[in-house]
């Protein structure tokens, strides 16, 4: 360990219960769930003989999905196929979550009561598509607490929600702020960009026409960057995982590698896998390396000799360490912890 002692102390004794509590204002920020959300593996709800390979995958969250990938005719059989599942399959430590229909189709009240009182108690989680407002997390809350209080269910479901529209994106912090159940908020990009009324038919990463030039060189930026960034703030706010979404192109290793340290950059905590060979992406992506787990815990130990010896701060490889340095060490440690569990 390089550290070396600075006789720097400030106005506030160091505690290392402050990081903790995320305090930035008087309000204090509160944290979010502390469970592995590197990756959520999507699957049909149509196609039930992908349930086992998708229990058996390494993706921390598996999403059953009775939406977007589920034709109208085939809604029905979908939600029986998936109430079949949560009991039958040995879904392991995974997070167990059930994407519904959206509140603007005629199926979504029936996928709710139906799970919730067909479906056993392994389910952990709801996902509420193309949320728009903090009303449209409200209505599925209050469906779920009354079939909960109906049936004498001993877990209390979670929620989590899609930001797939400009009036989700503009509603993003009162929508993050809706219900103590939600625990998570990706962002969907290709009905997202549908409506914004974006001109691309890319599911995330760059696309051909945003660009720059610089000396006649062109320069690729993040079109989905600004809307991350809004969604990472209202979650990190109120205490919810800020998730990215899907990345259209599987046979892109490199891109979908890309886009998800962007991500990871941002503050995002991990991603959507739409096909089984992105799993091993996210995670890739979303683990802290082990020289990034070192050093952490190198950084703690510094400050803690810190605090020993009455200052408030320290050098380690000759950069300054204080107590903003303790929470970002905090989180990779806490995150490395989590995955050897």
């Amino acid at each position: 360990m390089q550290a070396q002692q600075l006789s720097i102390s400030f106005a506030a004794p160091f505690e290392t219960s402050l990081p903790e509590r995320q305090a930035m204002s008087f309000r204090t920020q509160p944290p979010a769930p502390a469970r592995l959300n590197r990756c959520q593996l999507f699957g049909p709800g149509s196609r039930d003989a992908l349930f086992e390979k998708m229990a058996g995958s390494a993706a921390d969250v598996i999403n059953l999905d009775l939406e977007d990938s589920v034709a109208p005719d085939d809604k029905a059989q979908a939600r029986r196929n998936v109430i079949q599942a949560i009991g039958d399959i040995d879904w392991g430590a995974k997070t167990l979550s059930v994407r519904i229909n959206g509140l603007d189709t005629p199926y979504w009240y029936r996928d709710v009561v139906d799970l919730l009182e067909q479906a056993g108690e392994r389910l952990d989680q709801i996902m509420i598509p193309k949320v728009g407002n903090a009303a449209d997390v409200y209505a599925v809350d209050a469906l779920v607490t009354a079939i909960e209080a109906a049936k004498g269910r001993s877990k209390r479901i979670s929620l989590e929600v899609i930001i797939e529209s400009a009036a989700g994106i503009a509603h993003v912090e009162e929508i993050a702020a809706a219900s103590p159940r939600l625990q998570a908020m990706s962002l969907g990009a290709a009905d997202f960009a549908a409506s914004m009324g974006m001109a691309t038919t890319g599911i995330g990463g760059t696309q051909e026409n945003y660009y720059m030039l610089h000396e006649g060189a062109k320069y690729w930026s993040d079109p989905w960057h600004w809307a991350q960034t809004a969604i990472v703030a209202a979650c990190r706010t109120h205490g919810v995982l800020p998730v990215d979404g899907p990345f259209g192109d599987f046979s892109d290793d490199e891109g979908f590698r890309a886009q998800a340290r962007r991500s990871a950059t941002l503050g995002m905590v991990g991603k959507w896998a739409i096909h089984p060979k992105q799993v091993a992406l996210a995670n890739e992506v979303f683990s802290p390396s082990e020289k990034a787990v070192t050093e952490a815990r190198e950084i703690l130990a510094a400050m803690e000799e810190a605090k020993r010896t009455g200052a408030g701060a320290t050098v380690y490889k000759g950069r300054l360490v204080d107590i903003a340095s303790i929470r970002q060490a905090q989180v990779i440690v806490r995150q490395a912890e989590l995955i050897g569990a």
